[in-house]
Protein backbone atom coordinates (compact mmCIF):
# COMPACT_ATOMS: atom_id res chain seq x y z
CA UNK A 1 0.00 0.00 0.00
CA UNK A 2 1.03 3.48 -0.06
CA UNK A 3 2.31 5.31 2.72
CA UNK A 4 2.65 9.01 3.58
CA UNK A 5 6.01 9.85 1.81
CA UNK A 6 4.89 7.85 -1.25
CA UNK A 7 1.73 10.13 -1.55
CA UNK A 8 3.72 12.87 -1.12
CA UNK A 9 6.39 12.10 -3.87
CA UNK A 10 3.19 11.62 -5.63
CA UNK A 11 1.70 14.57 -5.29
CA UNK A 12 4.79 16.47 -5.98
CA UNK A 13 5.00 14.69 -9.55
CA UNK A 14 1.70 16.61 -10.43
CA UNK A 15 2.73 19.98 -12.57
CA UNK A 16 -0.55 21.72 -11.62
CA UNK A 17 -0.17 21.18 -7.85
CA UNK A 18 3.42 22.02 -8.26
CA UNK A 19 1.76 25.12 -9.48
CA UNK A 20 -0.52 25.79 -6.77
CA UNK A 21 1.72 24.73 -3.67
CA UNK A 22 -0.11 21.71 -2.67
CA UNK A 23 0.95 20.16 0.32
CA UNK A 24 -0.36 16.75 1.43
CA UNK A 25 -0.45 17.50 5.10
CA UNK A 26 -2.52 13.92 6.20
CA UNK A 27 -2.97 10.55 4.84
CA UNK A 28 -3.69 7.11 6.12
CA UNK A 29 -6.44 4.97 7.62
CA UNK A 30 -8.77 5.80 4.82
CA UNK A 31 -8.15 9.78 4.98
CA UNK A 32 -6.22 12.68 3.41
CA UNK A 33 -5.57 16.17 4.03
CA UNK A 34 -4.46 18.75 1.26
CA UNK A 35 -3.76 21.74 1.98
CA UNK A 36 -2.10 25.23 -0.26
CA UNK A 37 -2.25 28.71 1.05
CA UNK A 38 -4.59 31.53 -0.43
CA UNK A 39 -2.70 34.05 -3.04
CA UNK A 40 -4.14 36.65 -4.67
CA UNK A 41 -3.65 34.95 -8.01
CA UNK A 42 -5.75 32.15 -7.12
CA UNK A 43 -8.98 34.56 -6.67
CA UNK A 44 -11.44 35.54 -9.24
CA UNK A 45 -12.88 39.21 -9.88
CA UNK A 46 -14.89 39.59 -7.01
CA UNK A 47 -12.05 38.33 -4.71
CA UNK A 48 -12.38 35.04 -3.70
CA UNK A 49 -11.08 32.62 -4.01
CA UNK A 50 -11.50 30.48 -7.57
CA UNK A 51 -14.17 27.93 -7.35
CA UNK A 52 -11.73 25.65 -9.75
CA UNK A 53 -9.35 26.02 -6.90
CA UNK A 54 -11.55 24.60 -4.68
CA UNK A 55 -12.47 21.80 -6.96
CA UNK A 56 -8.80 21.35 -7.62
CA UNK A 57 -8.48 20.37 -3.75
CA UNK A 58 -11.22 18.12 -3.14
CA UNK A 59 -10.68 16.48 -6.25
CA UNK A 60 -7.42 15.51 -4.90
CA UNK A 61 -7.63 15.09 -1.29
CA UNK A 62 -10.73 12.63 -2.55
CA UNK A 63 -8.24 10.92 -4.73
CA UNK A 64 -5.63 10.31 -2.09
CA UNK A 65 -7.78 9.42 0.61
CA UNK A 66 -9.13 6.73 -1.70
CA UNK A 67 -5.49 6.14 -2.33
CA UNK A 68 -4.86 4.68 1.33
CA UNK A 69 -6.88 2.00 0.76
CA UNK A 70 -6.50 1.41 -2.86
CA UNK A 71 -3.14 2.16 -3.44
CA UNK A 72 -1.31 4.63 -6.10
CA UNK A 73 -2.78 3.58 -9.65
CA UNK A 74 -6.04 5.47 -9.19
CA UNK A 75 -8.06 8.02 -11.26
CA UNK A 76 -11.26 9.99 -10.46
CA UNK A 77 -14.50 8.26 -11.55
CA UNK A 78 -16.31 11.27 -10.85
CA UNK A 79 -17.16 13.56 -8.58
CA UNK A 80 -19.75 16.45 -7.09
CA UNK A 81 -18.97 19.53 -5.23
CA UNK A 82 -21.20 22.53 -3.49
CA UNK A 83 -19.87 25.63 -3.00
CA UNK A 84 -21.64 26.52 0.49
CA UNK A 85 -19.71 30.32 0.91
CA UNK A 86 -17.14 32.51 -0.32
CA UNK A 87 -13.93 31.40 0.35
CA UNK A 88 -11.90 33.81 1.45
CA UNK A 89 -8.38 33.41 3.86
CA UNK A 90 -5.12 32.53 4.22
CA UNK A 91 -5.27 28.85 3.51
CA UNK A 92 -7.32 25.94 1.99
CA UNK A 93 -7.88 22.95 3.34
CA UNK A 94 -9.69 20.06 2.00
CA UNK A 95 -10.10 17.08 4.10
CA UNK A 96 -11.85 13.81 2.62
CA UNK A 97 -12.96 10.32 3.84
CA UNK A 98 -13.01 6.85 2.36
CA UNK A 99 -17.31 6.25 2.83
CA UNK A 100 -16.93 2.69 1.25
CA UNK A 101 -14.05 0.78 -0.25
CA UNK A 102 -14.27 -2.44 -3.03
CA UNK A 103 -11.54 -4.10 -4.53
CA UNK A 104 -11.11 -1.39 -7.59
CA UNK A 105 -13.26 1.63 -6.67
CA UNK A 106 -13.56 3.87 -3.25
CA UNK A 107 -16.57 6.57 -2.55
CA UNK A 108 -15.10 9.44 -0.24
CA UNK A 109 -16.77 12.47 1.30
CA UNK A 110 -14.50 16.07 1.49
CA UNK A 111 -15.07 19.13 3.02
CA UNK A 112 -13.38 21.98 2.12
CA UNK A 113 -12.42 24.89 4.73
CA UNK A 114 -10.72 28.32 4.74
CA UNK A 115 -8.57 29.32 7.84
CA UNK A 116 -8.25 33.22 8.51
CA UNK A 117 -5.42 35.13 9.82
CA UNK A 118 -6.79 34.46 13.01
CA UNK A 119 -6.61 30.45 12.91
CA UNK A 120 -11.25 30.82 12.74
CA UNK A 121 -12.09 27.72 10.56
CA UNK A 122 -15.26 27.99 7.91
CA UNK A 123 -16.69 25.41 5.88
CA UNK A 124 -16.48 26.38 2.36
CA UNK A 125 -17.30 23.80 0.09
CA UNK A 126 -18.71 19.71 0.72
CA UNK A 127 -18.06 17.42 -2.01
CA UNK A 128 -18.16 13.58 -2.72
CA UNK A 129 -16.69 11.48 -5.33
CA UNK A 130 -15.37 8.13 -6.48
CA UNK A 131 -11.83 7.06 -7.81
CA UNK A 132 -10.62 3.51 -9.15
CA UNK A 133 -8.20 1.61 -9.68
CA UNK A 134 -6.11 1.97 -13.46
CA UNK A 135 -3.21 0.54 -14.88
CA UNK A 136 -0.68 3.16 -15.61
CA UNK A 137 -0.44 4.86 -18.64
CA UNK A 138 -4.32 3.38 -19.78
CA UNK A 139 -4.60 6.42 -22.28
CA UNK A 140 -4.47 5.14 -26.24
CA UNK A 141 -2.83 7.27 -28.35
CA UNK A 142 -4.93 9.23 -31.17
CA UNK A 143 -3.42 7.55 -33.91
CA UNK A 144 -3.37 3.83 -32.14
CA UNK A 145 -6.86 3.81 -30.60
CA UNK A 146 -6.34 0.36 -29.19
CA UNK A 147 -2.69 0.48 -29.28
CA UNK A 148 0.20 1.62 -27.25
CA UNK A 149 0.04 4.40 -24.89
CA UNK A 150 1.81 6.91 -25.23
CA UNK A 151 3.88 10.16 -23.77
CA UNK A 152 3.85 13.41 -24.47
CA UNK A 153 6.13 13.29 -27.03
CA UNK A 154 3.92 11.03 -29.40
CA UNK A 155 0.54 12.63 -28.55
CA UNK A 156 0.06 14.65 -31.71
CA UNK A 157 -2.79 16.81 -30.00
CA UNK A 158 -0.04 17.85 -26.75
CA UNK A 159 2.44 19.40 -29.74
CA UNK A 160 0.09 20.87 -31.74
CA UNK A 161 -0.59 24.90 -32.20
Amino acid sequence: MLDFEAARAGLASQPFSRLLGARLTGFGDGAATLELDIRDELEQQNGFLHGGVLAYAADNALTFAAGTVLGPALLTAGFTIDYLRPATGVLLRAHAVVVQAGRSRATCRCEVYTVDAADEVTLCAAAQGSARVVRPRQVPSLNEPYGNPFTRNENPAANAG
